[in-house]
């Protein structure tokens, strides 16, 4: 009978997982689970997106009053990404998912049975935590259970993101056609609710706490019994290594511990993963206003016709997602967003020297091209970077902030872009924007980090470089 490895601390955790070389076991049910909620945060959106004409309609909202219910989410996301990740580095990655999905419910419930502004704001506010928390801890979370050789998987979340705003519009006109009049956005927005819950009986049955997070806390026992649940590994738990000993002494990470990520090693990839995730939010907003012009004018202007439209252009969408796990295996994670940033550049030069002077069919090419290099690219790799370039003690806290810098691009695309567009108008504003790709590949260009091409896991090195220290020193950043 073959001897059982022995667990002494993080990096033996993640040599087993790597050792796999693909996911296996329970722990392929549990991926799939996590990435739920990335599809219920991009659901929760979509839903007030279909339904955002007849709630403004039935409400008499003014414009200052749908700015401020589309810019809630991410503006609230701007301060519970860091928080979320913080919740996750203290006290596990699963409790912070599972109360992400209570704070959905509730958010989605209270707006579906508004009865004014201030209700349907509120709601607003409550998903905007919960999808503040769980994109930053499930990134992290899906970081930890993926094996190295599978990293350019977690860019799939882009697929889902998309899938999940196709699904909602889908639903839209499902009750577009049960006549449920004015009232069709309480539907749309309530079912978020349906599937938060579905999620958080599903995740609260079926997930397992990270072995790496455990294993980091010193907690081997339990570590090698997650490891056994998810993956089918059998290993016993070793004496704690010299890594974990420093690490279970140490104070519990907290948001001034965070200032590590912009130092040594971390600080070019922090900046890296921080310029992709600002860019592609940034840029996406481009798109969010010429797409409804663009189905409006080739699939008509009734609710039916540009839902159906807006669904046309998302499916390229996915189609650019699922490349993006393609592109971030065979180019790295790195090059895939500069390549990405070149073709949204492009795109965008072309959009603005052309809007307004070329046949229909190349103005509905342009954006498509727009959405493919995006979602192939940078709209993807934003968040995977970042969740696959720290090591497992600040791994959530790099994907909080990271997630934090991309709400507030976000937001910065909801209000100032509006603007920008009533000056200069539709060209001119294209030409304006097309500065945030260009300014995103030039980064890329420059730095070199890559995690898919690295060679070893930031876990290990962390723990390489701990035990090649002296005894009294603090452990170095992962390189």
């Amino acid at each position: 009978m073959a001897q059982r490895p022995s667990v002494n601390g993080v990096a033996d955790v993640v040599g087993l997982i790597d050792g796999l070389g693909k996911i296996t076991g329970r722990a392929q049910v549990v991926w799939f689970l996590v990435f739920g909620g990335l599809f219920l945060d991009a659901y929760s959106n979509a839903a007030l997106s279909a339904g955002l004409g007849p709630m403004t309609t039935q409400m008499h909202l003014t414009s200052t009053q749908v700015s401020v219910l589309t810019a809630t989410a991410p503006a609230l996301a701007i301060l519970f990404n860091p928080a979320g990740g913080w919740l996750a580095t203290r006290f596990g990655r699963v409790p912070p998912l599972l109360l992400a999905k209570v704070f959905a419910i509730a958010g989605a419930l209270l707006a579906a049975f508004a009865g004014d502004f201030t209700v349907v704001w509120l709601g607003r506010v409550l998903v905007g935590v919960a999808y503040g928390i769980d994109f930053a801890v499930a990134m992290a979370l899906l970081a930890e259970y993926t094996p190295a050789k599978q990293g350019g998987r977690l860019n799939l979340w882009q697929a889902v993101w998309y899938v999940a705003t196709t699904s909602n519009l889908a639903l839209a006109l499902v009750f577009f056609h049960l006549d449920v009049g004015a009232d069709i956005w309480r539907w749309s927005v309530g079912s978020a609710a349906v599937v938060a819950v579905v999620l958080l009986v599903g995740q609260w049955a079926m997930l397992k706490e990270s072995p790496t997070w455990l294993a980091g806390k010193g907690r081997l026992d339990d570590a090698v019994a997650n490891l056994d649940k998810l993956y089918g590994i059998k290993a016993v738990a070793g004496r704690p290594d010299e890594a974990t000993r420093a690490a279970t002494a140490a104070p519990a990470p907290g948001f001034r511990q965070a200032g590590v990520l912009f130092k040594g090693a971390y600080l070019p990839r922090t900046v890296l993963s921080s310029v992709i995730s600002l860019g592609q939010s940034m840029q996406y907003f481009a798109v969010g206003w010429y797409l409804p012009v663009i189905s409006l004018s080739i699939f008509g202007e009734s609710f039916e016709k540009a839902t159906v439209g807006s669904m046309v252009f998302n499916a390229f969408g996915i189609i650019g997602g699922l490349l993006s796990a393609y592109a971030g295996r065979r180019l790295g994670l790195r090059l895939s967003s500069a390549a990405g940033f070149a073709g949204v550049f492009v795109a965008l030069v072309a959009m603005g020297l052309t809007f307004g002077k070329v046949p229909l069919a190349v103005a509905f090419l342009l954006p498509v091209v727009f959405i493919l290099c995006h979602a192939a690219g940078p709209g993807a790799n934003g968040k995977s970077i970042a969740a696959l370039s720290y090591s497992s003690d600040v791994r959530a806290l790099g994907t909080g902030v990271t997630g934090m810098v991309g709400s507030f691009g976000s937001v910065v695309g909801l209000y100032v872009f509006p603007q920008i567009k009533d000056a200069l108008g539709l060209a001119g504003t294209f030409l304006v924007l097309s500065v945030v790709p260009l300014l995103g590949l030039i980064t890329c260009l420059v730095i070199k980090w890559d995690p898919t091409k690295a060679g070893i896991s930031p876990d290990e090195a962390a723990a390489h470089d701990l035990a090649a220290a002296p005894e009294t020193a603090p452990a170095a950043p992962a390189r």
